[in-house]
């Protein structure tokens, strides 16, 4: 009898063993899907850093966001994995092909220089190996750059040779227009920190008597700044592409591995648990059943060994899956973290960039794309709020005279003062904006009739007053001001249009003054 209850004892601390076993079973699970959950968000987020490559990639991936809210809904996600990652390769085969384009184009073009009958030749024996290496396609935009460069070096040649010092030409008055067109668009363009000397050289120079090849010269260099820009911007995102397409496809290989894991031991684990089940209800009839107690403890040390086994092949099996699950996590998170730094490089980049998109880069004020979204922004405010809002339009009087007389960089000094004293002299509510050129655009709401007048006055003397001095030469540089307040159903676009015109009725009456369109 004392055998039987030892047997009982030992039977009732195994299915406490067992209990024990599958809380930790669950727990082992609960930990596992909160994990991935986790890594299922991550990959959601990762996702959203790629919008804007396409639409139909940008689709896609919405979906995918959606099907990977849940874990249970990983299968669902697997075909859509597989679409995005066709879509990234197809973006690099669409870079790819703008390459192989790019390359058939410098084949026209030194087909075109090859009927230079006056080139010497040296430079024709150049230009033929230069043809013999374009037979060969490009793999990425560093390999296109150089050869652009190579065929403007060719195109420069050819023109030191056809405008020799006998043959020089005169510079023409639309020559000058050329040179200051191109000073213009250089100050409103944004170059790189190691560029800005170089492009400070050049705009000196086209503030300067310059001649033909000078100007030639300057189109040139801004050329390949610009092309260099260009191939780096371009580089950057197909980088980010490469790392993404990899990474998604790593992330797809894990979690499919996974997932055929967790059921290969799900079904493993079922069976262990029925052979256990088994062996329980198999003591359970011999106590019942058997009187004989040298056949029941034989019985029950045989079904307690076959226990022991199941169990000890059951923790086998979980600490394999385990093992397995933490190797797979680990990988993941290291391709992920690897990924999401370059993700947020690449996301500060583009964040830098939509900055410097909305601002001007001589006057460092809001340019034009930033006044149409603040303008339609503070026109909807007044369609809610019924407050004033009024346009002004300011314009430097005799500007091109200051740059004729002085130079364009004195031009843009006085921009950049100007530009200053006018953010300075308005609310933070109130907006100044560059238009272009000379022009400036205030958006100024919430300010009474009676008030618009004393307040746009007060700039215009500010701006007069300011003690501007060129060569030793002191010079009182004015502004004209043209506003119109919204009113009626009419769009702002038309008040802009108003306060315009009120600024061409200024100009035309003497400048340095205001008029209102009332």
């Amino acid at each position: 009898m004392k055998d039987s209850d030892a047997t009982v004892s030992q039977l009732n601390l195994l299915k406490q063993k067992l209990h024990s076993a599958k809380t930790a079973l669950d727990e082992i699970n609960e930990d596992r899907n909160t994990k991935l959950q986790t890594l299922l968000q991550f990959i959601g987020h990762l996702s959203l850093a790629c919008k804007g490559q396409n639409l139909e990639l940008d689709n896609k991936l919405a979906k995918l966001r959606h099907k990977l809210n849940t874990f249970e809904r990983v299968d669902e996600a697997l075909p859509e994995l597989v679409d995005v990652e066709r879509l990234l390769k197809g973006q690099y085969n669409h870079v790819m092909v703008q390459l192989e384009e790019s390359r058939a184009g410098l084949s026209r073009v030194i087909r075109q220089i090859q009927r230079v009958e006056s080139a010497p030749d040296r430079l024709k024996k150049e230009i033929s190996y230069f043809k013999q290496g374009l037979s060969k396609p490009f793999h990425t935009v560093w390999e296109y750059i150089p050869k652009v460069e190579q065929l403007i070096g060719f195109y420069e040649l050819i023109l030191q040779q056809e405008f020799t010092d006998e043959h020089r030409l005169e510079v023409q008055p639309k020559h000058r227009q050329l040179a200051h067109e191109l000073a213009q668009m250089v100050s409103e363009i944004e170059f790189r920190k190691d560029q800005r000397d170089q492009v400070l050289v050049i705009k000196e120079l086209l503030a300067s008597e310059l001649e033909l090849d000078a100007l030639l010269d300057a189109y040139q260099t801004i050329l390949s700044l610009l092309l260099d820009n260009i191939a780096r911007d371009k580089t950057a995102s197909q980088e980010f592409l490469y790392a993404l397409n990899d990474a998604i496809g790593a992330v797809r290989e894990v979690v499919t591995d996974s997932h055929n894991q967790v059921q290969r031991s799900e079904q493993l684990k079922s069976q262990l648990n029925r052979e256990i089940n088994a062996n329980v209800d198999r003591a359970d009839d011999a106590i019942a059943e058997v009187d004989d107690i040298t056949r029941l403890k034989q019985q029950l040390t045989e079904e307690l060994n076959a226990l022991k086994l199941s169990l000890a092949r059951k923790e086998a099996l979980e600490q394999r899956e385990q093992a397995l699950q933490r190797k797979s996590i680990e990988t993941m998170r290291k391709e992920l973290d690897a990924l999401g730094n370059e993700a947020k490089s690449y996301k500060e980049r583009l964040f830098e960039q939509q900055k410097l998109n909305l601002l001007d880069n001589l006057t460092q004020l809001p340019n034009r794309a930033a006044l149409e979204e603040r303008m339609e922004q503070e026109f909807r405010n007044h369609k809610r709020h019924k407050n004033p809002l009024w346009v002004a339009v300011a314009d430097i009087d005799h500007f091109k005279s200051i740059n004729d007389s002085f130079g364009h960089s004195t031009g843009d000094k006085t921009l950049q003062v100007i530009a200053m004293a006018l953010k300075n002299s308005f609310r933070d509510t109130e907006f100044v904006a560059r238009y272009g050129g000379e022009e400036f655009v205030l958006l100024l709401p919430d300010v009474a009739n009676k008030d618009i007048a004393a307040l746009l006055n007060r700039v215009r003397e500010k701006i007069k007053n300011i003690p501007f001095k060129f060569k030793n030469q002191r010079i009182t540089v004015t502004v004209s001001i043209g506003a119109a307040q919204v009113s009626g159903n009419e769009h702002i676009q038309e008040t802009f249009e108003r306060a315009d015109a009120a600024l061409y009725k200024a100009k035309n009456e003497s400048r340095d003054r205001v008029i209102i369109d009332q």
